[in-house]
């Protein structure tokens, strides 16, 4: 009966278990104590994997864990003024980016608004705005004019006048290819949690890096601001044929639109300074971009800048959203190299704005689901042609410094943005090109700031500048893309240098303390008597094993190989003439076998004495002492490991020639702070032996310090009291 309660309660666990959890908890539990037991485990596992995918979704989809606490009393009402302040902002640095990225300005509203509203949902950053960004568009850009370049849409017959509608929409198709790849790279870079990528491009790189771009930004757009139709470049050097090109036809400048730009930049720049004067006094920036922007449109449709003086305008702007499509993946071969670069350079500049901001207010962020957000945003934009998009610092600091508290604001601009392309898009026609060229190389001001890093770098570490300097230069010469493949390998080109370059130093002890620090830095330290301590800042390997035992051996004080040699040559000495005497000894008894017995008996006692002096001269093993070479100063070496964190086989290998050739010149050897996986490592590969045994390992200086000044006290008093 037992039995068939027992088989019949697991059969309804089972079952059951499969169901929702509120029909499990509120059934009837089973009678038998084990059919109790096997309920309570189901019930609970059910629970755990409810939790566990709940946990999941909450991590994916980040506003579901967020937007049920938010403080609607509290935030709604900043993130309002931050979301229009953004907005306003998001409407002129759009239609300018959208230059940059080559296509026409309304996909730039596209994407100011599909990225956006689809990173509120997926991002953990509470502060950053998402869109249109210089470098990022920059590098878009060069993509499509590459790809698409303006002699293969010239009209039959007419070499001089170029289909632009042909070319814009080719050069959609590529730049939404583009953004899809983007897109796929950096979700699945998120999902094998991949965002320690943005370890290797260190912060001197990446503000090289952007300072270069800004370069290729502001002569991408000099051909805007002079009114000069100059072809595109895109290959290595094509900044420098750009100048030159433009140098060219200076004279070709068209006057109206050099006004335009003139007096749009002059206003731009000064009311960004009283911005920047008077922002703890100002509710929010004053948004010259957009001022500018209307102005200038209202302007050049009152008075006809494009038939009267040939400046260049937008020109149409159709309302309304287009129909989603998918973008032509057999275009992927062609920019996949590119894809890749624009992904990391994208997330790059997200997640260092979102660590700034989340540290200032004290949250966390995600850096693989940031790159999972961003994925996304991009992923669905490209289906709407939008470009490549993330974080803009600017925007950004309008966010947060305007009061908003979470992407509710994003979403606020991204409707703006929306209403703007249903309804409002069409009413900037008219607006000047230049215009939109003039509002990107201001907003490039801060930008350029960042060549003030050069002295501040120079004062505080050489390397860095080293990276910053070659960073600019190949990204200046060598193009967006292939210029970020150098300086990535330059930059681990330099970690190995370092490594293979490291500090080192001899460490005395800060007076009585158990401190000890490099000698020839520190006035309160002084050597322990007897003992040498030596520390190295890096990793020991097969580019600075080498290096480490010659430092090491000049930093002693002593020439460790000649006195070696010293050594090696008196012992060869005393064992030829203790050959010598061996063979004088022989012929004596052969001769005195030959005489009498009294001869002999005479002779042997001489002989004896003999063997017993040379004997008791030449100890086995010979010292520096019996030798009569000079003794060191010291008895011990103690070897720092602090700062090692691995060691390979050569290193190895090294270490253990020096403690045999410590030992042979009657020094011996210790480890100190050595860590658990170094101890591994030399117990794999047998270097502890009945000479060298795990004796010789002391977990810090002060302890081998203390150890060893007892130790050689004791030996010397037994020494004195022998005598």
């Amino acid at each position: 009966m037992d039995k068939e309660l027992r088989n019949r309660d697991i059969r309804y666990c089972v079952d059951r278990s499969v169901f929702h959890e509120t029909e499990l908890g509120g059934s009837t539990p089973p009678s038998t104590n084990s059919g109790r037991a096997i309920f309570n485990a189901a019930k609970n596992k059910l629970r755990c994997s409810r939790s566990a995918a709940k946990s999941l979704l909450f991590k994916f989809i980040p506003i579901l864990q967020w937007l049920p606490h938010y403080p609607v009393k509290e935030w709604l009402l900043g993130d309002i003024v931050s979301g229009v302040s953004v907005g306003i902002l998001q409407l002129p640095q759009g239609l300018a980016y959208a230059l940059l990225a080559a296509v026409p300005p309304v996909f730039g509203l596209y994407s100011s608004f599909f990225p956006v509203f689809i990173y509120s949902f997926f991002g953990t950053s509470r502060h950053v705005s998402v869109g249109s960004f210089a470098v990022v568009s920059i590098m878009v850009g060069s993509v499509a004019e590459s790809l698409v370049t303006n002699d293969n849409f010239t009209l039959p017959g007419n070499d001089s006048i170029i289909d632009m509608d042909a070319r814009d929409k080719a050069r959609v198709e590529v730049v939404a290819a583009l953004t899809l790849l983007v897109g796929i790279f950096q979700i699945i870079l998120g999902l094998v949690q991949f965002g320690f990528v943005v370890t290797y491009l260190s912060e001197p790189l990446v503000r090289g890096y952007t300072t270069a771009a800004t370069i290729h930004v502001t002569v991408s757009q000099l051909k805007h601001i002079f009114g000069l139709p100059l072809s595109e470049k895109s290959q290595p050097l094509s900044l420098i044929y750009s100048l030159i090109s433009l140098f060219r036809r200076i004279h070709n400048t068209n006057i109206g639109t050099l006004v335009v730009s003139t007096i749009a930049l002059l206003c731009l720049f000064a009311v960004k300074e009283v911005n920047q004067k008077w922002q703890s006094k100002l509710p929010m920036p004053i948004p010259i971009e957009l001022v500018v922007l209307v102005i200038s449109t209202g302007v050049s449709y009152g008075i006809n800048l494009h038939e009267q003086y040939g400046i260049g305008i937008v020109g149409n702007i159709p309302t309304g959203l287009l129909a989603p499509t998918v973008p032509k993946t057999d275009l992927f071969f062609q920019v996949v190299g590119n894809a890749f670069a624009i992904a990391v350079v994208g997330y790059t500049i997200t997640i260092s704005l979102a660590k700034i901001f989340s540290m200032k207010h004290g949250y966390k962020v995600d850096s693989n689901q940031e790159l999972i957000a961003l994925g996304l945003s991009n992923l669905t934009g490209s289906f709407f042609h939008c470009f490549a998009v993330t974080s803009s610092m600017s925007r950004s600091l309008v966010q947060e410094s305007t009061g908003g508290n979470t992407q509710i604001a994003g979403s606020i601009s991204s409707l703006i943005i929306l209403v703007i392309i249903l309804k409002a898009g069409e009413l900037f026609t008219a607006l000047p090109k230049a215009i939109l060229s003039a509002i990107v190389i201001a907003n490039l001001k801060g930008m350029y700031k960042q060549f003030m890093d050069i002295p501040a770098l120079w004062r505080t570490n050489k390397y860095d500048l080293l990276i910053w300097i070659v960073t600019f230069l190949s990204t200046i010469c060598l193009n967006l893309d292939i210029g970020l493949g150098v300086s990535v390998i330059f930059g681990l080109l330099t970690i190995t240098f370092r490594t293979q370059l490291p500090q080192y130093s001899v460490l005395g002890q800060v007076f009585d303390t158990d401190i000890y620090r490099d000698l020839s830095e520190n006035a309160m330290t002084k050597e322990v008597a007897g003992i040498k301590i030596f520390h190295t800042s890096s990793s020991i390997y097969f580019a600075n094993a080498e290096l480490y035992a010659k430092t090491l051996k000049a930093k002693v004080g002593v020439n460790i190989d000649i006195l070696i040699e010293k050594k090696k040559k008196a012992v060869m000495k005393r064992k030829r003439c203790l050959q010598k005497v061996m063979t004088l000894a022989k012929k004596i008894l052969s001769n005195t076998q030959r005489g009498s017995g009294l001869e002999f008996l005479m002779n042997k006692e001489a002989i004896v004495g003999s063997l017993q002096t040379l004997s008791e001269t030449i100890p086995n093993p010979p010292t520096l002492q019996s030798l009569g070479l000079e003794r060191l100063s010291f008895h011990s070496l103690i070897l720092d490991f602090a700062a090692v964190c691995f060691i390979d086989t050569v290193g190895i290998k090294m270490l253990k020639i020096i403690f045999e050739e410590f030992k042979d010149i009657e020094v011996d050897v210790y480890l100190v702070n050595c860590p658990g996986s170094i101890l591994r490592q030399l117990q794999s590969s047998r270097f502890f032996n009945e000479t060298f045994t795990p004796a010789l390992i002391f977990p810090t200086i002060h302890d081998a310090v203390s150890y060893l000044s007892q130790t050689h006290e004791s030996s010397s008093l037994q020494e004195v009291t022998a005598i």
